[in-house]
C-alpha cells in the first residue's frame, strides 16, 4: 500500500462532525439492539423494543435534518449525487440480506433437521466459501474484459438458482447436494463482490471515496442485521402456522396414520405416542418454514436484477481534476 496507493487530498477546514456522528450512532445501536432483541422479547409486544425503534426512528429523522442543513455534515451531500455510488449501497443491501441470512439459517437446518455433527455442518458449509474465493479472483481478471453489470447480473441468477435448489431441500437431502449447492451459491457471490465494489466506485470523486467506503460497509452490516431478523422472524412463525395446519390432519380418519407399525410409534393414546407424533410434526412444520425463507431469498435476490439499469458503465476511471495531481 505504501508503495503504490496515493493519499487524497485531505480537507483541513473540514472539522468531525460530533452531532451528526452521534446521531447516526443512536440510531444504528437502536437498530441492532431491537433486531438481535426482538425475536426473544416477542417483537413489538415489548416495550423495550417500541422505545428503541422509536429511539431509532428519531435519531435517524434527526441525522437526515442536521445532514440536510448543516454547513458541513458527517456525509457530504454530493455523495449522493453519483447514481453508481446510490445503486451500489442498495445492491450491498440486498447482498447482505443473502449473505448472512442464509448463513444464519443453515447450520441449525443441518443441525435440528438432519442430525449433522457441528463439524460436519462445517465441512457441508465450507465449499460455499471455496466458491467465492475462486470466483473473486476469476471475476478480477475478468473486470475491463467484460461488462461488469453482466458479470453482476450473472452472479445474482447464479445465486437465485442456489437458493431455488435450498428451497427444495427435504432432511433426506444428500451429503453431495449440500456441497453442490453451496458452491453454486458462493461462485454467485464471487461474480458479485468485486465487481459491484469496483463498479460502485468507478464514478465517485476520490475525494468522497473514503466516506463512499464507509456508507458501503454500513449499509452492508446493516442488510445483514436486518435479512437476519427478518428470516428468523419468518421461521419462527412460519413454524407455529405450519404446526397448527398440519395438526389438523392428526384424525381418526386420516387412513395415513393406520398400520401396525405406525400405531405402535405413534400411538395417539399414549403419552410417549403423542410426543412422537408432535415431534415429527413439528420437524415437518419447520422443513416448510425454511423452505419458504430460501424461497423469499431468491425474489429478494431476483428483484435485484433491475437495479443493474441504473448502474452507469464508465468509459474511463474518472478523475476529479482538483485532485489529478495527487493521483
Amino acid at each position: 500500500i505504501y508503495l503504490f496507493i496515493q493519499d487524497t487530498e485531505r480537507v483541513h477546514e473540514r472539522r468531525f462532525d460530533v452531532l451528526g456522528f452521534t446521531l447516526l450512532s443512536l440510531a444504528i445501536g437502536a437498530l441492532q439492539m431491537m433486531l438481535d432483541r426482538g425475536e426473544t422479547l416477542d417483537w413489538f409486544s415489548s416495550k423495550e423494543i417500541i422505545a428503541e425503534t422509536c429511539l431509532s426512528a428519531v435519531c435517524f429523522y434527526m441525522f437526515v435534518v442536521h445532514m440536510l442543513t448543516a454547513p458541513k455534515p458527517f456525509f457530504e451531500l454530493e455523495l449522493f449525487k453519483d447514481k453508481n455510488l446510490v445503486t451500489g449501497l442498495v445492491f450491498i443491501f440486498i447482498v447482505g440480506i443473502i449473505l448472512l441470512a442464509t448463513m444464519a439459517l443453515l447450520p441449525p437446518y443441518l443441525q435440528n433437521l438432519m442430525n449433522y455433527p457441528v463439524q460436519t455442518a462445517g465441512l457441508a458449509l465450507a465449499p460455499r466459501g471455496v466458491g467465492t474465493m475462486i470466483t473473486m479472483m476469476l471475476a478480477g481478471r475478468l473486470m475491463g474484459k467484460v461488462d461488469t453489470r453482466l458479470m453482476i447480473g450473472f452472479g445474482l441468477v447464479v445465486m437465485s438458482v442456489s437458493l431455488w435448489q435450498m428451497s427444495l431441500f427435504t432432511p433426506d437431502v444428500s451429503f453431495a447436494t449440500l456441497v453442490e449447492t453451496g458452491m453454486l451459491q458462493g461462485v454467485g457471490m464471487g461474480f458479485v463482490f468485486i465487481p459491484l465494489s469496483t463498479i460502485t466506485f468507478a464514478t465517485l470523486a476520490t475525494r468522497y471515496r473514503t466516506e463512499g467506503t464507509a456508507l458501503y460497509s454500513l449499509m452492508r452490516n446493516i442488510g445483514s442485521s436486518i435479512g437476519i431478523s427478518i428470516m428468523m422472524a419468518m421461521l419462527a412463525s412460519g413454524i407455529q402456522e405450519n404446526h397448527s395446519h398440519l395438526v389438523g390432519y392428526i384424525t381418526p380418519e386420516n387412513m395415513g396414520l393406520g398400520g401396525q407399525q405406525l400405531n405402535a410409534y405413534w400411538n395417539t393414546a399414549t403419552v410417549a405416542g403423542r410426543a412422537a407424533l408432535d415431534g415429527e410434526i413439528n420437524r415437518q412444520a419447520a422443513v416448510i418454514a425454511y423452505a419458504r425463507d430460501f424461497k423469499v431469498m431468491m425474489y429478494i435476490t431476483l428483484l435485484a436484477l433491475p437495479l443493474l439499469v441504473f448502474l452507469k458503465k464508465p468509459k474511463k476511471v474518472e478523475i476529479d481534476p482538483a485532485h489529478a495531481a495527487v493521483d
